[in-house]
C-alpha cells in the first residue's frame, strides 16, 4: 500500500502519517523531514535548498525525485509520501519513479482544512532545537519543549507572511494534482477540521475500502 497524504500547510499531514506509520506498519517519507537533513548537513547542496526555502519556494522537481528515489530504492515497506507530489509535472515523476520499482500509487487521500484555520494552527506550531519535536502550543509564548525542556523556537517558514506566500503557492501549483489524482480514480478527500482521531478514523474507514 502506497500513499499520497496531500493538504495545505498546518492540515495534520505530519501527525496523521505518525498514526498510518504505526498503525499499518508504512514507511513515512516526509519531503520536509528530508530536506531538513541535508540542510542540517551543512552540504553545499543543503546551502542551496536552504535558500529556496527561505524564500517560500517549492524545491526543483529532479532534484526532489532524486532524493526521493535513494530512499524508495532501499524501502521494501509500503509507503506514505507526505508533502510530495505538489505539482503536476511531480505526480507524474512520481509514477514513473514508482513504475521503475514496480510500484505504483494505492490512494490519495486529501485532508481539507479552511484557510482561517490554516493560518491559526501554523501560528502555534513550534519547532524544539533539543529534540527536534514539532508541536502545537497553546500559549504563544511557550518557550520550553514540554517533552524535554529544550527551547522551542518558530521555525522560518511558520511565520505569518510565510504562511500566506506558502498558501498562495499551494494554490496555484499544488491543488492541480487534485485534477491529476481525480482523474486517476485514486482520490479522496478528508475533512481535517476535526480532532486528529477522527480524522485518522476518517482516513483508516477509506483504507479499508481501497485494500
Amino acid at each position: 500500500m502506497n500513499i499520497v497524504l496531500m493538504g495545505c500547510p498546518g492540515a495534520g499531514k505530519g501527525t496523521q502519517s505518525a498514526k498510518l506509520q504505526e498503525t499499518f506498519g508504512l514507511k513515512h517519507i516526509s519531503t520536509g523531514d528530508v530536506l531538513r537533513a541535508e540542510i542540517a548537513s551543512g552540504s553545499e547542496l543543503g546551502q542551496q535548498i536552504a535558500q529556496i526555502i527561505d524564500k517560500g519556494n517549492l524545491v526543483p522537481d529532479g532534484l526532489m525525485i532524486s532524493m526521493l528515489e535513494k530512499i524508495v530504492r532501499h524501502t521494501d515497506q509500503g509507503i506514505i509520501f507526505d508533502g510530495f507530489p505538489r505539482t503536476v509535472a511531480q505526480a507524474q515523476a512520481l509514477d514513473e519513479m514508482l513504475q521503475r520499482f514496480e510500484r505504483s500509487i494505492t490512494c490519495v487521500i486529501m485532508i481539507t482544512l479552511p484557510e482561517s484555520e490554516v493560518v491559526g494552527r501554523v501560528s502555534l506550531r513550534r519547532q524544539c532545537r533539543q529534540c527536534e519535536e514539532i508541536l502545537h502550543v497553546e500559549d504563544p509564548g511557550e518557550t520550553r519543549c514540554p517533552k524535554c525542556g529544550g527551547e522551542l523556537y518558530t521555525r522560518p517558514d511558520d511565520t505569518p507572511a510565510r504562511v500566506k506566500h506558502r498558501l498562495e503557492v499551494y494554490h496555484c501549483e499544488t491543488l492541480p494534482v487534485k485534477n491529476y489524482y481525480v482523474n486517476s480514480g485514486k482520490y479522496v478527500e478528508v475533512n481535517g477540521n476535526q480532532t486528529p482521531d477522527q480524522v485518522f478514523k476518517d482516513i483508516c474507514n477509506v483504507l479499508e475500502k481501497v485494500k
